[in-house]
């Protein structure tokens, strides 16, 4: 069973920055690409970004691009989200997740096995 587990989040100030860690076990970590996800409030969960088993394919959605940067340590199993310039709308919970990388457009609802996710909260 694959888990993962979310670190990192918590509360700053807008244009501030933040570093997510994401430690996965259950998987072959580097046969797989891997994403960011994130829910607000009362809104969809929405990807953020992902990227592919060798690091060579890499894609953001549009509302991150230029401020957040993914990354991965197949040796360590982590994958990373490096948060820039960061604003009050990206508060939201953030999850990681196993994922292929043509699924970033959508909330993948196929997938039920979501870990706990951590909080990232922006301050105006």
């Amino acid at each position: 069973q694959v888990q993962v587990a979310e670190s990192g989040g918590g509360l700053v100030q807008a244009g501030g920055s933040l570093r997510l860690s994401c430690t996965a076990s259950g998987l072959t970590f580097d046969s797989y690409s891997m994403g960011w996800f994130r829910q607000a409030p009362g809104k969809e969960r929405e990807g953020v970004a992902c990227i592919t088993w060798n690091g060579d394919n890499i894609v953001y959605a549009d509302s991150v691009q230029g401020r957040f940067t993914i990354s991965r340590d197949n040796g360590k199993n982590r994958l990373y989200l490096q948060m820039d310039s960061l604003k009050p709308e990206d508060t939201a919970i953030y999850y990681c997740v196993s994922v292929p990388c043509d699924q970033l457009g959508t909330s993948y609802d196929v997938y039920d096995d979501w870990g706990q996710g951590t909080q990232v909260t922006v301050a105006s």
